[in-house]
């Protein structure tokens, strides 16, 4: 089944306050003191635009299949403690550059049982130490089967704001938009023990598209 999920503009609501404010900055000095003034701020409102980009994602997959919540790079696939639910499971993560999209879509059909903010600090967020360390904020979710997941937004070395838009009750889909990470960052998905992981690291995988595991 393939589901079209998108009730967001091309450019994330997110990013208008920075494209706006630097291409208000930029068309200024150019109008002021010409375009070779205002060559930096172009560069800069184009790299915004590109940061904030968030194209529709038509998400196809299994019943049982876990898609990747971000954009990146698999940096880490291993067996630890889940520290939200408290229980054994899988962690895959999926670390984003800057130039990555940063919108984070729901990696399962469930409902949201808890959302944890956790402060912390910002260090680079492609080490397996962030996850511990840095600024974070977890959604647990149990799934129509009855599977329970946590995927954990984490900011990273120049992200220093995390934003999510869901609360316990809220019920989501596979590829739906739930929040954004500002400007690096990565996202950990914890699985139970018996997941069926499809990607390695190294693996690079885009939100929605990429199935990072099945659930027996």
């Amino acid at each position: 089944m393939s589901r079209a999920l998108y009730p967001h503009p091309l450019i994330a609501r997110e990013g208008w306050p920075y494209l706006s404010g630097i291409t208000g900055a930029a068309l200024l000095v150019t109008l002021m003191n010409g375009v070779a003034w205002a060559i930096p701020l172009w560069i800069a409102a184009l790299f915004v635009l590109q940061f904030f980009r968030d194209p529709a994602r038509a998400v196809t997959a299994a019943p049982n299949a876990v898609v990747s919540p971000a954009d990146g790079r698999i940096v880490a696939v291993m067996p630890v403690t889940d520290p939200w639910l408290q229980r054994p499971a899988v962690k895959i993560s999926v670390f984003m550059n800057v130039f990555n999209v940063h919108s984070n879509r729901s990696p399962v059909d469930g409902e949201v049982l808890a959302v944890h903010y956790h402060p912390g600090s910002f260090v680079n967020a492609d080490l397996d130490k962030a996850s511990e360390h840095n600024e974070r904020n977890a959604v647990c979710l149990r799934t129509t089967s009855g599977h329970e997941i946590s995927c954990v937004q984490v900011a990273g070395l120049i992200a220093r704001r995390i934003l999510c838009y869901v609360q316990p009750g809220s019920v989501l889909v596979r590829g739906q938009r739930y929040g954004f990470i500002r400007f690096g960052s990565r996202v950990d998905v914890y699985l139970p023990p018996g997941a069926h992981v499809r990607v390695a690291i190294g693996d690079k995988v885009s939100a929605a598209l990429s199935v990072l595991a099945e659930l027996s």
